[in-house]
C-alpha cells in the first residue's frame, strides 16, 4: 500500500482469497482495520522507524521557516511590486525557546536531539515517561498533563500516532491553553486536531501560527479558510519524502512480502 491505497476493506479481502501478507508505507495504521485483516488471517506490516530522521528533520525545518516568517518572505523579495524591505518585518527566536513535544516516539525523540542544539528547553507529553537517561541526553522534561506542556511552550510540536484517543487531541479548550505567541506544528495527522478550531484560533489570534505537514482531508478544497491565513505553513504530507527513505521503504515492504509469502517472521509485523 502507498499512500493508503488501495483501501482494504472486506470486499478487496473477499476477491483476495489468497492474500497473505498487507505491506504498508510509512507508520501510521490508522487506515487499517486490524480486527478485520487478522479474521482474514492477513498479516500486516509497515516501515516505522525509517522515516523517523526525515520526518523529524521536517519537523525542524517547519518550526524555523514558520518563525522566521521563510514563506511570506520569500514572496516579498520575490513580488514585482517590492521597492524596499520594512525594517519592523520580524519573525521570533526558536533558539532559548521552549518546545512542547506531545508524542516522544522515535520521531519525537529525534526532534528533541535536534532542539537540543538550538539551546532550546524541551518539555514533552507521552502515554508513558522516557527512561531517565534519555530524558537527560536531551535535556527533556517529563509533562504528565498535556496542559501544563500547552500553557508554557512556545512551540507545540505534534508527533503522535492517529488512535481514537488522540483524534482531535488539540481542539478548542487546549488551544485556548496555549500562548498567544505560540505556534503549533502538526507532522503526525492531520485529524489530531480539531481543523475548525485551529481556524478560529489563528483568525483570532489565540495563538500566533500554525505549521501543517498534515490536514485532513489532504489536500484541502481550495477554498478551505486555512488556506488564506498568513500565519499559517502547510507542506503536502513530505515527512519522508527524500530519495534515500523513500527508497528504503520500498526495501522493507518487499521483505516483509517475501517473508510472508515464505512463511518467515515478518520484519516490522504490526501486532
Amino acid at each position: 500500500m502507498w499512500y493508503h491505497k488501495p483501501v482494504v476493506n472486506e470486499e478487496l479481502l473477499q476477491s483476495l482469497p489468497n492474500l497473505k501478507v498487507v505491506a504498508s508505507s510509512g507508520v501510521g495504521i490508522d487506515h487499517l482495520d486490524l480486527k478485520l485483516l487478522s479474521s482474514y488471517g492477513v498479516k500486516v506490516a509497515s516501515t516505522p522507524f525509517v522515516v523517523s530522521t526525515d520526518t523529524a528533520d521536517l519537523g525542524m525545518a517547519l518550526m524555523l521557516a514558520s518563525s522566521r516568517r521563510l514563506v511570506e518572505g520569500h514572496q516579498m523579495a520575490v513580488a514585482p511590486d517590492t521597492e524596499y524591505f520594512p525594517a519592523d518585518w520580524l519573525g521570533v527566536e526558536v533558539s532559548g525557546a521552549t518546545l512542547g513535544i506531545v508524542g516522544m516516539g522515535a520521531i519525537g525523540y529525534k526532534v528533541a536531539e535536534r532542539a537540543k542544539a538550538f539551546e532550546m528547553k524541551i518539555l514533552y507529553h507521552n502515554r508513558n515517561q522516557r527512561k531517565k537517561e534519555e530524558e537527560s541526553a536531551v535535556g527533556a522534561v517529563y509533562c504528565k498533563k498535556i496542559d501544563d506542556l500547552l500553557q508554557q511552550s512556545d512551540f507545540v510540536l505534534l508527533a503522535v500516532n492517529l488512535t481514537p484517543q488522540t483524534r482531535k487531541l488539540i481542539g478548542k479548550r487546549e488551544l485556548e491553553l496555549m500562548k498567544p505567541t505560540a505556534t503549533l506544528i502538526n507532522i503526525s495527522r492531520g485529524l489530531v486536531v480539531d481543523q475548525d478550531a485551529l481556524v478560529e484560533a489563528l483568525q483570532n489570534k489565540i495563538i500566533k501560527a500554525a505549521a501543517l505537514d498534515v490536514t485532513y482531508p489532504e489536500p484541502l478544497p481550495r477554498d478551505h479558510p486555512l488556506l488564506k491565513l498568513k500565519n499559517v505553513i502547510i507542506t503536502p504530507h513530505i515527512g519522508s519524502a527524500t530519495k534515500k527513505t523513500r527508497w528504503v521503504m520500498m526495501e522493507e515492504m518487499a521483505e516483509s512480502i517475501e517473508a510472508g509469502l515464505a512463511g518467515l517472521p515478518i520484519p516490522r509485523e504490526v501486532l
